[in-house]
């Protein structure tokens, strides 16, 4: 009997050759890469339409200031993250306005509060602690603005908080003196060091993610 070859089995009946099976799945190869980019071009599409609503409709003309959900008038620290994620840059006259209207609606003693709690909507009651994660946001924001001895100064009265062996709770009583909250805080302590990477680093953390 004649040699079949790779490609023949008995009766001359065609096999699966290597050649077959390699194009089956490059063909294969190219689908899942070509499923991956489509997700990838739908999560910019997303990104993209989600930005162009937040710049349209979280910012509030009568605050001069992003808000913390649309058609509001009241402020939330985690507008903070805004350029240190590079949603905007810290420069933006939209970003300056905000940090100045979080300077004045939030901050208490140097530090920052997360939001003006309302029993009727969070159901905390009004006096909640500042939230030093937050204060450090507030630092990193004043630093990518150039203002760096404000920061400094920001940074230094964080630091002054630390406890004997240098910990951190989640929140800090301005009129009692004394750490509150969660300790310790995971989240204060990270923030402690972005922070002080940002004052130090010719390009920390904020300014990485901001580019």
């Amino acid at each position: 009997m004649p040699d079949c070859g790779a490609r023949l089995g008995a009766r001359g009946r065609a096999h699966q050759s290597p050649h077959r099976i390699s194009i089956k799945f490059q063909r294969r190869d190219v689908a899942e890469r070509i499923l991956v980019r489509l997700r990838e071009l739908l999560v910019d599409i997303n990104v993209v339409v989600v930005e162009a609503e937040v710049l349209a409709r979280g910012f509030n003309p009568r605050r001069n200031a992003f808000v913390q959900d649309y058609g509001s008038d009241l402020l939330d620290a985690s507008l903070l993250m805004m350029p240190l994620i590079g949603f905007l840059p810290a420069t933006d006259p939209r970003v300056i306005s905000t940090v100045a209207a979080i300077e004045h609606d939030l901050l208490s003693d140097g530090l920052v509060k997360r939001y003006q709690t309302q029993s009727d909507v969070d159901g905390l009651p009004p006096g909640e602690g500042t939230f030093l994660a937050c204060t450090f946001w507030y630092a990193d924001n004043l630093a990518l603005m150039g203002r760096q001895d404000e920061a400094r100064e920001v940074f230094e009265r964080l630091l002054s908080l630390r406890n004997d062996v240098g910990l951190l709770a989640e929140e800090y009583d301005t009129i009692g003196k004394r750490q509150v909250g969660n300790f310790p805080q995971a989240f204060s302590h990270v923030s402690l060091i972005n922070t002080a990477h940002n004052l130090s680093l010719s390009k920390g953390p904020a300014k990485t993610r901001a580019n």
